[in-house]
């Protein structure tokens, strides 16, 4: 309202909100404010979308970036209202129905009126010894971004009051954080087409090839401009990074990575839960600054060494305009931490803080020209920049409420990951920590995965009981190993005859 930029880190340097208020017409003036863009005849890509793309291209056939969503629906479903649904959602949502054409070189948006889109739900049946294994087939089916939309939904029928409602989002038109209002817009639809009639939504401000051709226009060229000044910060925060982690996998990485994923589940105690945001309060941090401390602490202690780059993803949507719009926004953040010179866990915890919230400060610099510009050492098999990533959701969960139906998710995996190690937690209402890390077939074993989570748990124990701690003192032993290093391994004892 008031027309300015607020860095995130003035809510830490100020945190009384007296204080912050008399500093609030000494901020810079915002940028360009965003709007609808007079268009192309072809409109360009996101950065985002066109990194995807180009992994696409890279990769062929891949199903690595779906998002697929699957909800049981129990009671009277009225299909053709369903059918109308999703067309209105389409409608709505540029970008669920936009192909990434080529032509002359050059990769564009190439958005379909909704009569060339035509019916996008596939009617088919199931039954429940085989609905993992349909679900899977149809979310693993790759798209072929240049000649269909990102888009495509199914409709299993189990019975005549049963049915699972599959819907496949590629990246490239989604991410995360797009569920809440793609589920809401959908439930929307479906109430009034039952009701014999369209849905009377206020219209969105903008539509995502008007966010792609103003992210642009707001960061200008790497010589100049927004994207130049907070390159030169990227390029001061990772000089002279180690490429790839030395992590202790059961097996050597292949040249050519297969991408397929496992998962095993975390779960943090609300003992520890609390003791872990404690600990951030104690701080001035946040509990996911606390996290990143903790999990470069582990990757450390297990040989990774002192300066351990870990990625996060950030919703990427600081304009009021996109909060309801269905699209690809999300950016990727690399957070360096030092743990050279024999620092205290408290000492950390600071490093943490400060790479943080440089990180937030900068983050409009798109991951993929981020990687072009540093041009780290690249090799097929694993991530540029980083391999292990942790994520602290916050998303709104995308709930769908259709009338005369109980919807349900249903769980289903399509066992693909891009990274080594991924470690996702949320905050349960009951304030416990709980999620999974996924992990690299190609690197590791499940029993492997588990030991490393009791290994992390047992780290972030002792941190929480005695911050003050030196890290090289941190145990990454399980008592069991440190008996069976001690007793067993050192018992070296061997009869020497005597004499001289």
């Amino acid at each position: 309202r008031l027309g300015r930029e607020m860095p995130i880190r003035a809510v830490f340097d100020t945190p009384v909100l007296s204080d912050l208020a008399q500093g609030l017409r000494d901020l810079p003036r915002a940028g360009k404010p965003l709007e609808k863009q007079a268009r192309p005849d072809r409109p360009p890509l996101s950065f985002a979308q066109e990194r995807l793309w180009f992994l696409a291209e890279f990769e062929g056939s891949s199903s690595t970036y779906n998002i697929p969503l699957a909800i049981r629906l129990t009671g009277s479903l009225e299909v053709d209202a369903l059918e109308a649904a999703l067309g209105d959602l389409l409608m709505r949502h540029e970008a669920l129905r936009t192909r990434l054409a080529v032509a002359d070189g050059v990769v564009w948006q190439d958005v379909l009126p909704i009569v060339e889109v035509g019916g996008v739900l596939q009617q088919l049946s199931t039954t429940e010894a085989t609905l993992s294994r349909d679900l899977s087939h149809f979310a693993e089916q790759a798209f072929d971004l240049s000649s269909e939309i990102g888009f495509r939904a199914a409709l299993f029928t189990q019975s005549q009051d049963v049915h699972v409602l599959v819907l496949v989002v590629h990246h490239t038109a989604a991410d995360g954080w797009s569920m809440a209002p793609l589920m809401r817009d959908l439930s929307q639809a479906y109430a009034a087409r039952i009701a014999g009639h369209a849905p009377g939504w206020a219209p969105l401000p903008v539509q995502y090839v008007d966010y792609a051709l103003w992210q642009r226009g707001l960061l200008g060229g790497v010589e100049d401009g927004l994207l130049a000044e907070q390159l030169d910060w990227w390029q001061g925060a990772l000089a002279d990074m180690p490429s790839e982690l030395s992590l202790p996998t059961d097996r050597a990485r292949p040249r050519i990575p297969g991408y397929g994923g496992g998962r095993v589940p975390v779960e943090i105690s609300r003992e520890l839960s609390d003791g872990l945001r404690q600990l951030a309060r104690e701080h001035d941090a946040t509990l996911f600054m606390v996290l990143q401390a903790g999990l470069s602490v582990l990757l450390s202690r297990l040989g990774a060494g002192e300066d351990i780059p870990i990625g996060t993803p950030v919703a990427g949507r600081r304009e009021a305009a996109l909060d309801d719009l269905v699209g690809m926004f999300v950016n990727t953040l690399v957070l360096r931490t030092d743990l050279s010179g024999r620092p205290t866990f408290s000492e950390v915890i600071a490093r943490a803080r400060e790479t943080a919230l440089g990180a937030q400060d900068h983050q409009d610099v798109p991951f993929e020209r981020l990687v072009e510009v540093l041009s780290p050492e690249r090799a097929e098999g694993r991530n540029p920049l980083f391999q292990v990533m942790l994520v602290l959701q916050n998303n709104l969960d995308g709930e769908i409420i259709l009338p005369g139906l109980t919807a349900a998710p249903v769980d289903f995996d399509l066992a693909r990951t891009k990274f080594d190690l991924t470690l996702s937690l949320s905050e349960s209402s009951g304030g416990m920590l709980a999620g999974e890390l996924e992990y690299a077939v190609d690197l590791w074993d499940a029993t492997s995965v588990e030991t490393l989570i009791v290994r992390l748990l047992h780290l972030l124990e002792q941190v929480t009981a005695a911050p003050e701690a030196r890290i090289e003192t941190l145990d990454v032993l399980l008592p069991s190993e440190r008996g069976q290093v001690v007793e067993v391994f050192n018992d070296t004892t061997v009869p020497v005859p005597d004499g001289t």
